[in-house]
């Protein structure tokens, strides 16, 4: 049995614990043991609008819907994220690895209970320490070019989540732009069946507090993805300057040339970038 620290990778939004897969085979394979987790409004507790199933497709009655996972705020995400954490620790801290939105998940819980978080590895993550809600980092010139707007539909403050059709074919050339660019089409097809609906907009849309004693006492390190199309290289590296200013510790940084997925792309490399975190707390 391995003494490392156990490692809980969170997914970001439409996504869910499925897609970590080939990381975890991969981390089990240097010993290191690894939970994939749902994070609330996401995957098993991701409910889609009973308007997707529908048949024939109404696409006017999917994009106004009411959103089942609307009540989904960042602080009920980390709640049930502490749980899990305590349980999959067992009385360990564990070192959490947070794609994309998920790293606000993961920043809410190393403020809330800094005692279970052993390090927090960002994978091309929000880490909305400044300040500022998630959201806010949108509107930044860093998040220029970026092309997971365009898949939106419906109006995301009505419905407090923002929607995409995961069953549009049209759009599939878009989503893997955005996404899986650099995935084969065989998992891009795979992954696109597999996501959600909807991503609660309450987690980017609540502002966090982090303090430099709680928070900032945790160790952090950072997966930079040179080719990401989701959150930009020049936002990623706003997202490292930020938390090093709140930090007792410099982030360490890791760059893949890679899209927004390395999970897929090239979870090997993603493997060692986590497990190098691991060995050092």
């Amino acid at each position: 049995m391995s003494n490392s620290l156990p490692v809980v990778l969170l997914h970001g939004s439409w996504h869910g614990s499925w897609c970590w897969s080939p990381v975890t085979e991969r981390l089990a394979a240097r010993g290191i043991s690894s939970v994939a987790v749902d994070l609330e409004g996401h995957g098993l507790r991701g409910p889609s609008p009973s308007a997707r199933w529908s048949r024939p497709f109404d696409a006017a009655a999917f994009a106004t819907a009411p959103s089942p996972v609307a009540h989904v705020t960042a602080s009920s995400a980390a709640a049930l994220l502490i749980e899990q954490i305590r349980a999959i620790g067992a009385g360990r801290p564990c070192v959490l690895a947070a794609h994309s939105m998920g790293g606000v998940v993961a920043t809410a819980v190393a403020e809330r209970a800094p005692e279970l978080v052993a390090g927090i590895v960002y994978v091309t993550a929000i880490a909305p320490v400044g300040g500022q809600p998630a959201s806010y980092y949108a509107t930044l010139p860093e998040n220029a070019g970026e092309k997971v707007g365009r898949l939106i539909v419906g109006d995301p403050q009505t419905l407090r989540a923002a929607r995409i059709d995961p069953g549009d074919a049209t759009r599939r050339a878009e989503v893997k732009e955005a996404f899986y660019h650099d995935v084969d089409d065989p998992t891009v097809d795979a992954t696109i069946a597999l996501l959600t609906t909807d991503a609660p907009r309450g987690i980017p849309g609540e502002r966090l507090t982090v303090t430099r004693e709680r928070y900032g006492s945790v160790p952090h390190s950072y997966v930079v993805c040179a080719r990401d199309n989701a959150i930009p290289v020049a936002l990623q590296r706003r997202f490292v300057r930020d938390i090093d200013a709140v930090s007792t510790a410099p982030t360490t940084v890791t760059e893949l040339d890679c899209s927004h997925s390395p999970f897929l792309s090239q979870p090997a490399a993603l493997a060692g970038a986590i497990a190098a975190a691991v060995g050092s707390v």
